[in-house]
């Protein structure tokens, strides 16, 4: 990924938080069969390992499980909110007309390995957990134990779990932190007007 120095984001915490707030994760991976892409919801343990564990669950009858190896390096992007940026929203453009069109975004590139989790117990802890963290905010929660137990039990033996244990973590958070501050408030504004809150709110909480 392309890195220019201004839009490079460290800090593990503003990382972190993407990855939670967007747990939907790209994982890449590359096999016999070339390049492949599957887009998954993943839980994030950022107390295991020196970077931090992800896991998730695919479909048994998806053949990524066994397309893999364990211990073969793959990718996960996790992508924020992002934007169109139009050159009218910049101040500056009305007094020298010296901009063009760009995209905002905050992005997440978590390298690592990765290790098939066929196990039950496995599976039913982190199902546990995922839907723990994803039904909080309902009035009334599901839980797992509202299914009857032979269909849950269906439903497990349905899924592999796998895990990534994380060797590296890159942030790109592009947001304009390479246009002066008039300009920078001039998108946020526009932004906020075209209801698109939660990249204004990213501008506005830039990450050091």
């Amino acid at each position: 990924m392309y890195l220019p120095t201004h839009f490079a984001v460290t800090d593990p915490e503003a990382l972190h938080a993407l990855m939670r707030a967007y747990p939907l994760g790209t994982l890449v991976t590359h096999g016999e069969g070339g390049l492949d892409a599957d887009h998954l919801p993943f839980e994030f343990d950022a107390e295991e390992g020196e970077h931090g564990v992800l896991r998730a669950h695919v479909a048994r009858n998806n053949p990524l499980w066994q397309a893999v190896t364990d211990g073969q390096e793959v990718l996960v992007v996790f992508k924020a909110a992002d934007g169109y940026v139009s050159p009218n929203w910049y101040p500056s453009k009305q007094e020298h007309h010296k901009q063009v069109p760009t995209w905002n975004y905050a992005v997440v590139h978590a390298h690592g390995r990765i290790r098939v989790r066929d196990d039950a117990r496995f599976v039913r802890r982190l199902l546990a957990s995922l839907t723990r963290v994803h039904e909080a905010a309902e009035p009334a929660p599901w839980k797992m134990a509202d299914a009857p137990r032979d269909y849950l039990e269906a439903m497990v033996a349905a899924v592999v779990g796998i895990e990534i244990e994380i060797s590296e973590l890159v942030g790109k958070f592009k947001l304009s932190q390479n246009k002066e501050a008039a300009d920078r408030q001039g998108v946020v504004d526009a932004l906020q007007e075209r209801d698109q809150a939660a990249l204004a709110e990213a501008m506005q909480t830039l990450p050091r």
